[in-house]
């Protein structure tokens, strides 16, 4: 299956500085591009386990002896390391957001630019789709996932626009939800205010966030003592929570001090963050809003 170019490939990958035999975890494995990257950088006795929801990924597995490929959420990380007989791993990697195949296959409805029935689960066996979110939602819900995900100043007017218009049919396509919400889309800001409902949208449907926040969580408890942390952000509410988590170990606040002033947090950033060249993105123009972060265990 044709999946695109992977963002900042050798970055990523440089971030977490492989070891021949160490054993490394690419929780989205997509198309597999950063995964290919790790094993090239890996001796033969290395291991790279990697994590995917999206049957659609399952048809890129690589045929490698040091590859394993878990068709799950990452927020299972933990538990399917385990089951697979590993306590510790040396480096782990992601490339969050929604992969470039997702973006062009028309009918999973990721994408503004298509007409498609209103779905964008990530997993596709989940029971519950953008459908559920537009049409039964209370209008003070829909208001919420629009102003914290989409971070939309008109929130309160669409949710309360959607919930007069499906009183009189369900709305059940892209199209007739971009009809829906015409008022609020002027032309000269359609598509940047359309990425923002769809991004709110996903992310609640995929539940994107809290995902975020269990994955990293388990992150210091498998990442071995110097283990990296090496992961790509696609907007704002992602790389906060991953910046104040590779900073302060925590989502909120700041970590308590001993009595001699000093604070202890299970990682450690490595450099600055990393963006892509013009270059980059003039080839993948997925990448124009990626943002690199690297950290190791302490």
């Amino acid at each position: 299956m044709e999946y695109h170019n992977p963002v900042l490939l050798h970055e990523t990958v440089d971030g977490l500085a492989i070891k021949p035999d160490g054993v490394y975890v690419d929780v989205t494995f997509g198309g597999g591009g950063h995964s290919r990257e790790i094993l090239r950088r890996l001796g033969e006795n290395g291991k790279l386990i990697a994590f995917d929801q999206d049957k659609d990924a399952l048809e890129n597995a690589l045929d490698d002896p040091r590859f394993l490929l878990v068709n799950e959420n990452f927020r299972f990380l933990k538990r399917f390391l385990r089951f697979h007989g590993y306590k510790e791993v040396d480096g782990i990697l992601g490339d969050f957001g929604v992969s470039s195949h997702q973006f062009d296959v028309a009918e999973r409805g990721f994408s503004t630019r298509f007409e498609a029935d209103l779905d964008m689960r990530m997993n596709q066996d989940s029971p519950f789709s953008a459908y559920d979110v537009i049409n039964k939602y209370e209008e003070s819900q829909l208001r919420d996932v629009f102003f914290k995900y989409g971070e939309l100043r008109a929130a309160a007017g669409m949710a309360r626009i959607i919930c007069e218009n499906r009183k009189e049919t369900r709305i059940t396509s892209s199209d007739q939800l971009k009809s829906a919400l015409g008022r609020f889309l002027p032309k000269h800001r359609e598509n940047k205010i359309l990425a923002q409902i769809y991004q709110a949208i996903r992310i609640e449907v995929n539940q994107e966030l809290d995902v975020l926040k269990e994955f990293l969580e388990q992150t210091v408890d498998v990442l071995k003592v110097d283990g990296r942390l090496s992961l790509i952000s696609y907007h704002s509410l992602e790389d906060r929570l991953v910046k104040r988590f590779m900073r302060n170990g925590m989502f909120e606040g700041e970590p308590e001090k001993d009595v001699f002033g000093r604070v202890e947090v299970p990682l450690k950033p490595v450099g600055k963050f990393i963006i892509p060249t013009p270059e980059e993105i003039k080839i993948n123009n997925r990448a124009r809003s990626a943002k690199l972060r690297v950290a190791k265990k302490l």
